[in-house]
């Protein structure tokens, strides 16, 4: 599948960049999409040194005229688009009643609207073909609400239940154009030092922490097997899902008791910290905060879940091979 033309929106950092290296080492061309500039530059340039072609454009995923413009230069200047990853999104870390309604609705416009304006973008060209591929990057919080992330919560659950009823649409009119979502766990990304907080404390992922190539990886293997409908991520994710569906009032009352505390550090806010929900931090005046955040020393590189996930149907032959063996030898150890 290598050679195909990728689009990346949030490229310019976090899971978005680690994404965009991954596809560039495929040799897919590439157009990266984010507000930052400094961010798009780099890269660009990280994508363009595994000698293949990035396109970077700034905008605002909340802007679907803009968005609609982008999509029309990439396929006029990079070519039809096959596969088309919506990262870009933006938070507030607050309690509910710290959140101003225009705060609100700027994050829902970027981290669930901004989704829908790109789908529907790219999709009406898709769909005139009859292929294509869009997968949608989530989030274990889009089935599990925690404190402190009312409006990034929200807009998950919001993009949840619009993946599935498109990909209904989709399968009921015979598409060969697929959506497949994947659910991300707690990721080591800058996010936690450019979301607009009002913390008294330095923000972080709930642990276990997982590096932002762990979910670049997860994205790149659902854009070559988009027909299954979603993907967990990492045990945490797994293991959060199922308690959620089997009891989710024990874990309302869990993480009421631990969710303040375990996503803030003992450090204090720095009183200079960027928010980039109204201008990107990465913009004019700031500077690339690349893929990762600052949890690397915490963080791991590699999730055994993710391995299984990936090599499902393999495991399942054997272990259907071994279970016929294990029968096969007991039925005969019984003969005898």
């Amino acid at each position: 599948m290598a050679g195909q033309v990728v689009v990346i929106t949030g490229a310019s950092g976090g899971i978005g960049r680690a994404a965009t290296r991954e596809f560039a080492k495929r040799g897919d061309r590439l157009a990266l999409l984010a507000r930052g500039e400094l961010g798009l530059k780099a890269a660009a340039e990280e994508a363009r040194g595994y000698g293949t072609s990035a396109l970077p454009i700034a905008v605002d995923m909340a802007d679907a005229d803009a968005v609609e413009a982008a999509v029309e230069r990439i396929e006029a200047e990079v070519g039809p688009i096959d596969v088309w990853v919506n990262v870009a999104f933006t938070s507030a870390f607050a309690r509910f009643s710290d959140i101003s309604p225009a705060e609100y609705r700027r994050v829902t416009e970027v981290t669930y609207l901004g989704y829908v304006y790109a789908t529907m973008a790219v999709l009406r060209r898709m769909r005139e073909r009859n292929r294509g591929t869009i997968v949608q990057v989530g989030s274990t919080l889009a089935y599990r609400g925690i404190p402190l992330q009312t409006a990034y919560c929200g807009a998950k659950h919001a993009l949840q239940g619009f993946h599935e009823s498109l990909r209904c649409e989709l399968l009921s009119e015979h598409s060969n154009v697929r959506v497949t979502m994947v659910q991300m766990p707690a990721v080591n990304t800058p996010q936690f030092s450019w979301v607009l907080s009002r913390l008294p404390h330095k923000a972080q992922p709930v642990p276990p922490i997982y590096e932002p190539e762990v979910a670049a990886r997860a994205v790149v293997f659902a854009a070559e097997h988009p027909r299954r409908r979603e993907y967990w991520v990492g045990g945490t994710t797994v293991a959060t899902l199922i308690v959620n569906a089997v009891a989710p009032g024990v874990l309302d009352r869990y993480l009421a008791r631990t969710g303040v505390k375990a996503q803030q550090t003992p450090e204090p806010k720095p009183v200079d910290q960027p928010a980039n929900l109204w201008e990107p931090a990465d913009g004019p005046g700031g500077h690339d905060f690349g893929a990762h955040g600052a949890f690397d020393s915490v963080s791991h590189a590699h999730s055994p879940q993710q391995w299984v996930a990936h090599h499902y149907r393999p495991l399942a032959m054997i272990g259907g091979a071994v279970a016929a063996a294990v029968i096969a030898v007991g039925s005969y150890a019984s003969k005898r």
